[in-house]
């Protein structure tokens, strides 16, 4: 996938990313809006007041074309959060996803973080794989009623 080119995600990406993550949790999981809301304001957060020195947002695109991303933010001095992490199922199987993991986790650990987490759902078993081969651990798994729908809750953890 050496066509793939990552950026870092400007605030113009915004309303894709938004509605990226709307439209296909909508359609392949049966999310309503209040995921759609959630996505937003974590991109309006992030635009207001994220460090760059310890906080990252890249964008997967191809041609102009954007496929995916993928964002590092702050839990606390010591860890780092990964949070979404999304790519177009066009882009999927290819090496992108790869990619942009180890970005978000080499800049994780370069910004000094020891340990990164995540929070997801089971029913991503692609991405869940993914995580597992490099080398995260799942800490807990739940069933939770969210975003409208029933879903087994996920978190997992990597020392860097």
């Amino acid at each position: 996938m050496s066509d793939v080119q990552l950026r870092p995600f400007r605030a113009d990406d915004a309303p894709w990313l938004v509605e990226r993550h709307a439209t296909l949790y909508a359609r392949d999981e049966g999310f309503d809006d209040s995921f759609e809301q959630l996505v937003a304001r974590i991109l309006d957060d992030f635009i207001a007041d994220h460090d760059p020195e310890c906080e990252q947002g890249w964008i997967a695109e191809r041609g102009g074309t954007r496929l995916g991303s993928i964002f590092c933010v702050s839990q606390d001095d010591q860890t780092a959060k990964l949070r979404l992490f999304l790519l177009v199922p066009e882009a999927r199987g290819q090496g992108a996803g790869k990619r942009l993991l180890r970005t978000c986790m080499d800049f994780a650990h370069t910004a000094g973080y020891r340990e990164m987490v995540l929070w997801t759902h089971e029913s991503h078993r692609a991405a869940c794989a993914l995580y597992r081969s490099f080398g995260w651990q799942l800490l807990d798994s739940k069933p939770v009623h969210s975003f409208g729908v029933d879903l087994v809750e996920q978190s997992w953890r990597i020392q860097l």
